[in-house]
């Protein structure tokens, strides 16, 4: 950037009452409920595989092997989420929250058109990509839109409006009719429904593109008057923020393994990793595992546990700020691990004591999500943090895809009581890393 382009840049942020610190405006509740469909979309997408599966088990002959692949899909698919956001930090991030939930109807449509097991997985990786923009992109114009105070409120939030799509999922695949053999295919087909309503959303009601991203590179003219479109003319880009934000040459990935932040990206990559293993296998495989505990109603068992798991993100909310991050993680993993292995230990226990300790189990695993967007953040200093987080996500997608794979393998070797007993094994070997390891990231908590 030459003197004279950034002395004129200067110029245009000198006069400007910051953005960030604007009240709540309709422009920012226009991008949270854009962001906010998204996330009711993914939710719904990556949960409707384990009911569509289970479906197709009683008419397709399928091994555990393309069971554990398809469901794992979309989670594979997700370990792009570190290369999207690279992308958008290059093109921006309005483009592809513009076309991806487009793009999401439709792989989901296409499997209305083959029954195909490679295809089918190749199909949940590419709705998986749709999702990972969503997760980087979305969250990210969030963060950059919202009032300094709501980013981070409002972001907490987005797990509720996840985990009611992801419900939604469990209850549509449910109560479907399984009435022949294709009705897999349509059970994956309605991940096109939740995604239209967000793509359409985001057409009619179209999203403004990020100010903040637009001044980084240069083009602070354009962002203010973006700013001042939406929000009014004595609202733009605030002194400073070219000093505080010039671009920095790319950070190696080896930092992340250097003494100085080793620990930090073991923590973040391994509680990520192992929590959603458990939360993943279980939920997604969920009617194959109440079949395997010998819980007959599986519908109004699944309905129970689900409620849980909703239960368990309100909790999480509420007790967030009340309790310091490395108590929340290390108890969170302890008691969920006990709580699981406990239904192996107890084996001639009553099915509805059973459930009882399964509903409560999903109520702690469940409150332990509210962690997943500040805690990875916390461990990170800002030069790091980009590569850190992106860093911790991707390892956690592979936990994810391999909880996904594992569990219907496991519930065909040793029954249910073995994959839960495996469950139990990773959360609270999660438990002992986080106690030896976690450090504390609440300035609230931190001794001073």
């Amino acid at each position: 950037m030459s003197d004279k382009t950034n002395n004129l840049n200067v110029e245009q942020v000198n006069n400007k009452k910051n953005y960030k610190r604007a009240p709540l405006m309709p422009i920012h509740l226009r991008v949270f409920v854009a962001v906010v469909l998204g996330q009711i979309a993914c939710g719904y997408s990556l949960g409707i595989s384990g009911s569509a599966l289970s479906s197709a088990a009683k008419y397709l002959t399928i091994s555990d092997f393309w069971t554990g692949l398809i469901g794992a899909g979309a989670l594979i698919g997700l370990a792009g989420s570190i290369i999207v956001g690279r992308i958008s930090d290059k093109i921006g991030r309005r483009k592809m929250l513009m076309i991806n939930m487009y793009v999401l109807a439709a792989f989901s449509l296409l499997h209305l058109l083959t029954a195909n097991f490679l295809l089918t997985f190749l199909i949940r990786v590419g709705i998986g990509l749709m999702i990972a923009i969503d997760y980087t992109v979305g969250n990210a114009l969030l963060t950059e839109w919202l009032p300094k105070g709501e980013d981070s409120k409002r972001q907490s939030h987005l797990l509720i409006y996840w985990t009611l799509g992801f419900i939604a999922s469990y209850l549509v695949g449910t109560f479907i009719p399984n009435s022949n053999s294709y009705i897999w295919q349509i059970i994956l087909a309605t991940g096109a429904v939740p995604a239209i309503v967000a793509a359409i959303f985001r057409s009619t009601f179209r999203l403004p593109a990020s100010p903040s991203w637009l001044a980084s590179h240069g083009k602070v003219k354009k962002a203010n008057k973006i700013i001042g479109k939406h929000m009014g003319h004595k609202w733009g880009i605030p002194k400073g923020f070219l000093k505080r934000n010039k671009v920095n040459k790319e950070i190696s990935w080896k930092i992340l393994f250097s003494k100085k932040y080793l620990r930090n990206t073991l923590v973040g990559g391994i509680f990520y990793a192992c929590q959603a293993f458990a939360f993943f296998g279980i939920s997604i495989f969920l009617p194959i595992l109440l079949t395997g505990m010998d819980i007959t109603d599986a519908k109004v068992s699944g309905i129970i546990y689900n409620g849980g798991m909703l239960l368990g993100v309100l909790f999480g909310i509420f007790i967030f700020n009340k309790i310091s991050r490395r108590a929340f993680l290390v108890s969170n993993f302890l008691i969920s691990g006990l709580l699981i292995g406990s239904l192996v230990v107890f084996l001639g226990i009553d099915s509805r004591i059973k459930l009882i300790i399964f509903a409560i189990f999903a109520v702690i695993l469940s409150s332990g999500l509210v962690l997943d967007y500040p805690y990875p953040t916390e461990l990170f200093d800002i030069k790091v943090r980009g590569t850190g987080v992106g860093t911790c996500i991707t390892i956690s997608r592979f936990g994810a895809a391999a909880g996904t794979f594992l569990l219907p393998i496991l519930t065909n070797i040793g029954g249910a009581e073995l994959a839960m007993l495996v469950c139990a094994i990773v959360l609270l070997f999660s438990f002992i890393v986080c106690l030896i390891w976690a450090p504390e990231t609440s300035a609230k908590f931190i001794k001073k």
